[in-house]
């Protein structure tokens, strides 16, 4: 069975590399636009799938930071909708998860 303590640790880990990364896209949105017509036709194509990225790392990012609340009250690991707890696989590939197997069907 995985500690509160390590799961708190790997969740502050993936929070830091995700807000890396999501600096890291909003710096390349923000790259000056080519005076070439294709050029910024292609860059508005990558525009979108930075965006994208940027949306799915922010979403992460809440539901991480919500996981390290629950760390602190303690409700960390049981379902938020049933009360039952949360299955240490389920954790284990989603530590960030708010609900067990059954309820997030």
């Amino acid at each position: 069975m995985t500690s509160i303590a390590t799961r708190k640790a790997q969740l502050q880990a993936r929070l830091d590399e995700l807000k890396s990364r999501l600096a890291e896209i909003e710096d390349s949105l923000d790259d000056t636009p080519s005076s070439d017509a294709e050029d910024r036709a292609s860059e508005r194509e990558e525009d979108e799938v930075l965006e994208s990225l940027g949306n799915t790392g922010i979403r992460e990012i809440q539901m991480i930071e919500a996981a390290l609340v629950r760390i602190e009250d303690g409700s960390y690991g049981d379902c938020a909708k049933c009360g039952d707890p949360i299955s240490e696989a389920r954790l284990d590939l989603l530590p960030y998860t708010p609900m067990c197997q059954n309820c997030a069907k």
